[in-house]
């Protein structure tokens, strides 16, 4: 008895021994930031030259940056939640090829005329970007995940969300802009 007790111990002590420690989270949400900004302005003289408005229309771009500790990873998700005059907006881009790095990026676009339709009568200003969630994603599984105010977790899942607005740069006149300052962008 005392002969089983004693290989028990040993074997219970040991099991700590084998136990598999967690992996340590390899990517990490560190900054979201929002931006009102104009659409870019390109010169082209193989047509006819279209005025542009006096007023330039503004985008609503939102940028998260993120950490990644392996040395190439081959796709990552980010689901972006947009709470904008008092309206939830959805939308997700997945990036393939991601490096190592401290500063990767990430960001999606809402256009000028989605701005417009939901921004109302009232001037229009970042605060009109009331907060923004955004989840990092791989395989499926949230890896990270980062809000920009200070709110309740998962404070957007309460409310209902519009999706098909938030565009990722690939969508919008952004796209040829800034190509080393984000991830290559996985085709539909």
């Amino acid at each position: 008895m005392k002969f089983l007790s004693l290989v028990l111990g040993i074997l219970l002590s040991g099991a700590s021994v084998f136990a598999q420690k967690p992996a340590p989270n390899e990517f990490q949400l560190t900054r979201i930031t929002k931006n009102l900004i104009t659409s870019p302005v390109f010169s082209y003289s193989g047509g006819p030259d279209f005025p542009i408005e006096n007023t330039p229309s503004r985008w609503v771009e939102v940028e998260a940056e993120f950490i990644s500790l392996p040395e190439l990873t081959d796709e990552l998700t980010f689901k972006y939640f947009v709470l904008f005059n008092g309206k939830l907006f959805a939308g997700e881009v997945t990036h393939i090829n991601i490096p190592a790095g401290r500063e990767n990026r990430s960001v999606m676009y809402m256009t000028p005329q989605s701005v417009a339709r939901f921004a109302g009568r009232g001037i229009l200003t970042p605060n009109s970007i009331q907060n923004v969630a955004v989840q990092l994603l791989q395989k499926g599984t949230v890896r990270s995940e980062l809000t920009l105010n200070r709110a309740a977790p998962r404070w957007y899942a309460a409310l209902p969300a519009i999706t098909g607005l938030l565009l990722n740069k690939n969508e919008t006149p952004f796209a040829p802009l800034y190509w080393e300052r984000y991830p290559q962008i996985k085709s539909r």
